[in-house]
């Protein structure tokens, strides 16, 4: 039988310690690995350029109240070419945000490992940015004086409020900071972190025997992170220097505190009152004299018959007027169909020259109409659109007569004085207030910016300028009739309610279109057209064309009574449009 040959000794044992030495130093990597990185978490950075070992500050504050301050900065490791800092010169005030505390801060100077060097300034209106080269010294010194730190505080007492610390382009593993004062103590505060910050820093004492003056430390802190501080003192132990300015804000401009508030209220309830009391003293109507005056009236002739009377001769140009204290371009248009039913103007409806052209009208003046029974105003109205015997088309309403549009309404208003309804012209007296109105809205304006510039009363302008639009809307409604005026006006709302309830079927036999054509034009003006319209095409009771069944309208040859409410208003849109269209 074979066997395998023993070992040798020697062999034996150098191969376990080859393979233990390999054991032992794979090990021996692992553990060191593992420390690395347990280690790595936990190491404390190097030193980098931008960091300061230390900022010593020394304070001094005098019995005028103004802060001395040296500040020491040490770097230890690389140190950076230049330094800056940047000191706050106003704080807002707590719970009044548009009040703020404003600090001086000036006198500045360095020096770079004991060498003076040339601070530069950087300044705003709300801080000062300092910045000093260091020369590659590990120690830099700056020197500066704050004024106006020291505070109104409670019941009489004074506190110096500052930021020893503030807007440092370094990182400050330790700070430090002793302020030298002139008098006892009551409290002191200290505060460290970012800016507002209201954590307690690590230590504040002072004002006791053995050391009178308070001191603070504090660290590690940030780039631009702030060591704030606060030491009461006794009343009149140290004089407040505090400057507080009130800074613009719309919030304040515009206060609603209850003062502001209750003056714009008691403003606008007067101004409201005022307005009121001025619009019936100036601009309300005079009660009617005497009876209503009657305008027109549908007196029985027959039967189950009557007719349209105009008791008078108020037209429907006037009637408008007087109405609304306004000649609107309604009023025109139902003058041209009033003067057309008269016998003064014939309105011929062209055919149209294609489906989808627009439609377009003649307006011709007959030579035989006797023109000696017309208003002023119809004169100058029929004046502007043709000499008598002449024509024009709608469509071609040139300059000249839309010019005479302004006569028309000239006329007219002066009529409504002439026949005395008005003690002045209604445009005239709209205009005037208006005017009035519009001034008095450019001065309430600019008070609203003085009083938002300058005051917390900005409300109050406010309240003026909505007085303003107030008087505004209020001159619109100035014109006041007279007394007579006032009983044609109740005449004329007796006329519409007339002309929306009276029967459309009861006009004399034979004289249908005649009739309801009279009481057409009034209807236009006071309302009711529509169903005086109907009554128009309920008469046509044939299928013949109408082109020329009215006197005052003539269509196209295949024209019939029932296209004439859509033939009419298309001719008030036309003729307004093109008549009042600038």
């Amino acid at each position: 039988m074979l066997s395998s040959p023993a070992p040798e000794p020697g062999r034996l044992t150098t191969g376990r310690a080859g393979r233990l030495a390999r054991f032992t130093v794979f090990s021996l990597l692992l553990v060191a690995l593992a420390a690395a990185l347990l280690a790595g978490p936990m190491a404390r950075p190097a030193r980098a350029e931008g960091t300061a070992s230390s900022v010593d500050v020394q304070a001094q504050l005098g019995f005028d109240g103004v802060l001395k301050v040296t500040e020491k900065i040490v770097f230890t490791g690389s140190v950076p070419a230049e330094v800056k800092q940047r000191f706050e010169l106003r704080d807002p005030l707590p719970q009044e945000p548009d009040r703020e505390r404003v600090q001086q801060v000036n006198g500045f100077a360095a020096k770079a490992g004991g060498q003076g060097v040339t601070p530069t300034e950087v300044r705003d209106s709300r801080s000062v940015t300092v910045t000093m080269p260091t020369n590659g010294a590990t120690e830099l010194e700056l020197t500066y004086q704050v004024s106006g730190a020291v505070i109104t505080a409670d019941y009489g007492t004074t506190a110096l409020s500052v930021r020893l610390l503030q807007g440092l382009s370094l990182q400050v593993t330790e700070f430090n900071a002793t302020v030298a004062i002139p008098a006892p103590l009551a409290n002191i505060d200290c505060t460290a972190g970012p800016p507002g910050s209201d954590v307690t820093c690590d230590f504040a004492a002072g004002g006791t025997h053995d050391a009178p003056n308070p001191t603070f430390r504090d660290g590690p802190r940030g780039e631009n992170e702030e060591v704030a501080i606060r030491i009461d003192f006794p009343a009149d132990a140290v004089p407040s220097n505090e400057v507080i300015e009130t800074r613009w804000t719309l919030g304040r401009a515009f206060s609603v505190g209850p003062l502001q508030l209750g003056i714009a209220l008691a403003l606008l309830v007067l101004g409201g009152i005022v307005l009121f009391a001025l619009h019936r003293l100036a601009g309300a109507d005079a009660r009617p004299g005497g009876q209503i005056a009657k305008i027109g009236e549908f007196a029985p002739v027959g039967d189950g018959e009557s007719e349209f009377r105009v008791v008078g001769e108020i037209r429907p140009g006037q009637v408008g007027t007087v109405v609304d204290e306004r000649v609107d371009p309604i009023d025109v248009t139902a003058s041209l169909i009033d003067l057309a039913v008269r016998g003064h103007l014939l309105i011929t409806e062209l055919p149209r020259e294609s489906e989808f052209a627009r439609t377009d009208w003649v307006l011709s003046r007959p030579k035989e109409a006797d023109p000696s029974e017309l208003h002023p105003f119809e004169i100058e109205l029929l004046d502007g659109l043709a000499a008598p015997g002449g024509e024009v088309r709608v469509s071609e309403l040139s300059d000249k007569v839309r010019a005479s549009i302004d006569g028309v309404q000239d006329k007219l208003y002066d009529e409504m004085v002439a026949n005395g309804w008005y003690e002045r012209r209604p445009d005239s007296t709209r205009n005037r207030w208006t005017q009035l109105a519009l001034a008095g809205l450019i001065v309430a304006v600019v008070a609203t910016g003085l009083l938002a510039a300058f005051t917390t009363f900005g409300l109050i302008g406010l309240a003026l300028v909505i007085l303003g639009l107030g008087l505004v809307f209020v001159a619109q409604e100035m014109p006041a009739r007279t007394g007579k005026g006032s009983a044609v006006q109740a005449g004329l709302m007796a006329l519409r309610s007339d002309l929306l309830s009276q029967p459309t079927d009861q006009m004399p036999a034979g004289q249908e279109l005649r009739e309801l054509s009279e009481v057409l034009p009034y209807a236009v003006v006071l309302g009711g057209a529509e169903r005086w319209l109907d009554a128009i095409v309920a008469s046509d009771a044939d299928e013949d064309p109408d082109s020329t069944d009215l006197s005052w309208y003539h269509g196209p040859d295949n024209w019939h009574l029932r296209d004439l409410p859509d033939s009419l208003r298309n001719f008030i849109g036309t003729v307004a449009g093109n008549l009042f269209t600038r």
